[in-house]
């Protein structure tokens, strides 16, 4: 619409990108939607201001009947992109130049004002939340842009159907990393004090909102990304006392650690690696008293294969599943040898391997590794292969497969760099069904250092880890003011769609049957639904998920 200032507005979907330089957003609009209860829809309104000399301040006002305190809208801020993609990208990009992308979600000025710069395209993430007690039907909601002085300067109007059938609980176990140490440093507070535990308690919330269930649990200082002989800031959740030949362990920090997941609403608990990434040919950094003296027992220095660190898990995993089975943990605890072996590190894996099952018995030990040789060798119980080396896994019929992407999934398949349409992102929620994939992992919920964790890095001004990883690919929050909530993206958002696609294909199965949803999942298709084929088009993703959830309704009816 167009108002007296010439100022424009057009409804979008979530899946659209709305760059500031753009001569046009998308001609697609978007202005009617379905929705199940127990899911959160989104929407975007674009706009943009005439061409003034100076920015304007403009208030935004929303008005929806019936869905009174469910709607929150945040204005997508602009983030700075150095590295957007690798130098050999697929055509499923964007741009592949450095510059600004949408991505943070900025929460409105005093009584919900933006500032609108001239001659700039830029957009507003409507989000609402339908929950069970929502009214089925359909609902209008209005959003209007009035100036300073109060004038009327656009309207977009958008309708949304709820449909009365609600989305299942996520059988997807979904794991984004979280960072301790990243958050301590970030906000420069002490580890584990009451400041820090107030973080972790905040940004496992919002990760649990957005669809992730298992929560990294630093035993000791988890060995990734960092530096042969670097070191990353202690966090050990696990106390350690060393009294001549004897260790006595204390768990107190670790139950403080678990009761906040479980009631954040984390489901499952991954423990942190127990032998470096890349090779597991040491052990990950530990602390302890001697003596009441703080001392470093293991780390780059020591042997993963020698005797003192084999003496040291031998006494120590036994206490911990002890630990867990008198908490009734059994069936929400995961284990991990070493992060991303390759081919050449298949004895040293081997050897860690062994070391840990003999007490782990029972328990899923669970690692990302893409070689199909470890697999096939028995030295991983739960392989996690990422998504474009997935086919052997998939071929072998390896039972509860798991998958993963990160920045070396930058051709085909999906991923969720700024540079990709949001449609690459959430296609994986039609491919995670089909193939009926178990779990999910990624690396960087919130990596906020430079690669190899050499140095911190400021997350709104560096975003691709000081030019290691295309932007994108190293985190999904930004952090947020002291006291306040971490900063959401767009890229979260759109992953929290993916996985409800998902579920509501899981929904659609109890209905109709598997081999039904499974093929409107991916009906109308020249080619099957894979993970590196796939449509490429966010309008027939849109119209796909309009379909599934017009089935859901046929049966409700």
């Amino acid at each position: 619409m167009s108002g007296k200032l010439a100022f424009e507005t057009r409804c979008l979907s979530s899946l659209a990108k709305v760059f500031p330089d753009a001569a046009v957003v998308p001609d697609a609009r978007f202005g009617t939607a379905t929705a199940l209860r127990g899911e959160f829809f989104s929407f975007q309104v674009a706009y943009r201001g005439p061409e003034l000399t100076r920015a304007a301040r403009v208030r935004v006002k929303v008005s929806a009947p019936g869905l009174e305190g469910k709607i929150v809208v945040k204005a997508v801020g602009l983030a700075p992109s150095a590295l957007p993609c690798y130098g050999d990208p697929d055509d499923g990009i964007l741009r592949g130049v450095p510059g600004l992308y949408p991505d943070p979600l900025l929460p409105l000025g005093r009584n919900d004002t933006i500032k609108v710069p001239p001659r700039q395209w830029r957009s507003l993430w409507i989000e609402v939340a339908v929950d069970s007690d929502t009214r089925a039907g359909t609902h209008t909601i209005e959003i209007a842009f009035d100036s300073e002085d109060g004038d009327a300067l656009g309207q977009e109007d958008f309708v949304l159907e709820v449909v009365p059938a609600e989305l299942p609980e996520q059988q997807l176990i979904h794991t984004e990393w979280l960072h301790a140490d990243c958050l301590a440093t970030e906000y420069g507070v002490d580890i584990f004090s009451e400041r820090h535990w107030a973080l972790i308690e905040s940004y496992v919330g919002t990760a649990a909102a957005h669809g992730m269930n298992m929560l990294l649990t630093p035993l000791f200082t988890p060995p990734l990304d960092t530096a042969i002989g670097g070191e990353r800031p202690t966090v050990q959740l696990i106390d350690v006392c060393l009294d001549g030949e004897a260790y006595r362990f204390g768990f107190d920090k670790l139950t403080r650690w678990l009761e906040l997941g479980l009631r954040k609403g984390i489901r499952y608990f991954e423990f942190s690696h127990l032998f470096t990434q890349w090779g597991a040919k040491h052990a990950p950094k530990i602390e302890a008293l001697a003596e009441g003296v703080p001392v470093k027992l293991f780390g780059w220095h020591t042997d993963a294969a020698g005797a003192p660190y084999r003496r040291f898990l031998d006494a120590f995993l036994p206490e911990l599943v002890e630990y867990i089975r008198d908490r009734g943990l059994e069936d929400r605890v995961f284990f991990h040898v070493s992060d991303e072996p390759h081919e050449a590190d298949v004895e040293s894996y081997r050897a860690a391997s062994e070391t840990m099952r003999k007490h782990l018995s029972g328990f899923p030990i669970i690692d990302a590794l893409s070689d199909f040789a470890f697999y096939e060798l028995g030295l991983v119980g739960q392989p996690i292969p990422s998504n474009d080396r997935i086919d052997p896994f998939l071929a072998a019929g390896v039972p509860d497969l798991w998958t993963y992407y990160c920045c070396s999934q930058y051709k085909d398949v999906a991923n969720r760099f700024f540079d990709m349409p949001s449609a690459r992102s959430r296609i994986l929620g039609l491919q995670l069904y089909k193939y009926d994939i178990k779990g999910f992992l990624h690396w960087g919920f919130n990596f906020w250092y430079a690669q190899y964790s050499e140095r911190p890095i400021r997350p709104f001004e560096v975003t691709d880890a000081d030019g290691a990883f295309p932007s994108g690919d190293a985190f999904l929050v930004y952090p947020g003011s002291e006291g306040e909530d971490p900063i959401e993206s767009i890229r979260l958002k759109v992953v929290r769609e993916a996985l409800q696609d998902l579920r509501a294909l899981r929904l659609l199965e109890t209905l109709a049957g598997r081999e039904a949803a499974a093929a409107l999942a991916e009906g109308g298709l020249e080619s099957p639904l894979t993970f590196s084929v796939y449509p490429r088009d966010a309008d027939w993703l849109l119209r796909k998920r309009e379909r599934i959830n017009q089935a859901i309704r046929d049966f409700n009816r």
